[in-house]
């Protein structure tokens, strides 16, 4: 067996794995807070766990790299917005993680710590998932 093949089979389920791990963060972060969790700082997650389903509905098969054809626009326009949706919901984890440090009242940094790991680890588990089984 070569390295292709092996990433073909053992892959998606790294790929689970550290989706798993990022949901567990975020998880371990909300029973673990003092305060309630507001559903805004859900959001990020779902919208990485949904940018992640987006870029898996694309094969790589599928993607003409030409600059002179026109190619699959629509293929190419649906990566772009998953890719928007990815950054979008690294940025807002990001921002609720600096706004639970700087708030006493609110939930704890590690809060906010945990949002951005579980934007991280989705994300990637999405490109672990998309390079292995797109073979």
């Amino acid at each position: 067996m070569d390295v292709g093949e092996l990433w073909a089979i053992f892959g998606p389920g790294l790929a689970g794995a550290v989706f798993g791990a990022g949901w567990w963060f975020w998880v371990d972060a909300v029973v673990c807070s003092a305060v309630a969790v507001s559903f805004l700082h859900y959001l990020p997650g779902i919208f990485a766990s949904l940018a992640a389903l987006m870029f898996n509905c694309v094969r790589r098969e599928d993607i003409d790299y030409s600059p002179y054809d026109d190619g699959e626009w629509r293929l190419k326009l649906w990566l772009f917005i998953a890719y928007v949706v990815a950054f979008v919901s690294l940025a807002a984890s990001v921002g609720l993680l600096i706004q639970d440090a700087l708030e006493e009242s609110g939930p704890s940094s590690w809060t906010g710590t945990a949002g951005v790991f579980q934007c991280v680890f989705v994300l990637i588990s999405g490109l672990i998932y998309w390079t292995s089984h797109s073979e």
